[in-house]
């Protein structure tokens, strides 16, 4: 049984989540998908209890996905999960840069390894950060994120 670790702050969850997630259960026994807080992307927009919601929405529909929260080191959690290999979604050159570089710190210090997803080019340019600026301003975001969290945009702005 192979089983995955899809880790990220997913704040919020967006299209391309959605496709890395859908290419993962198809091709997996077990998609664990993991949302953290991640102190390097500032105040987060939804709560650890908005984004496991979210996620836990959007993802019913695969009996092979399950959600979890952590704060602790990915590997530790992969570990505790007894996950075979760390998935991450690559948009752009750019990700594969710094994805790279975890990627072989978390192989050097726990032998966990990661594999790469890309994303296709409707989704290759949306990223969380542009998903809470444009909300942030009032902007419309729906179709670049999942039903679960357009309605929970729209009630913010109520």
């Amino acid at each position: 049984m192979k089983r995955v670790l899809y880790p990220g702050s997913f704040d919020p969850v967006h299209n391309g989540h959605l496709e890395i997630v859908e290419f993962a259960a198809s091709h997996f026994d077990e998609v664990v998908v993991a949302a953290m807080r991640n102190p390097q992307k500032g105040e987060p927009l939804f709560s650890f209890e908005e984004r496991r919601d979210m996620l836990e929405e959007c993802f019913a529909v695969y009996e092979n996905v399950r959600v979890t929260m952590f704060a602790e080191l990915v590997v530790d959690l992969a570990r505790r999960e007894n996950i075979d290999l760390i998935i991450k979604g690559l948009r752009a050159v750019s990700d594969f840069e710094s994805e790279l570089q975890m990627a072989q710190t978390n192989k050097t210090i726990s032998g966990v390894e990661t594999i790469f997803i890309p994303c296709t080019s409707s989704s290759s340019f949306v990223a969380s950060k542009l998903i809470r600026e444009i909300a942030h301003f009032g902007g419309d975001v729906t179709s670049m994120v999942p039903e679960a969290v357009s309605k929970r945009l729209a009630d913010r702005k109520s």
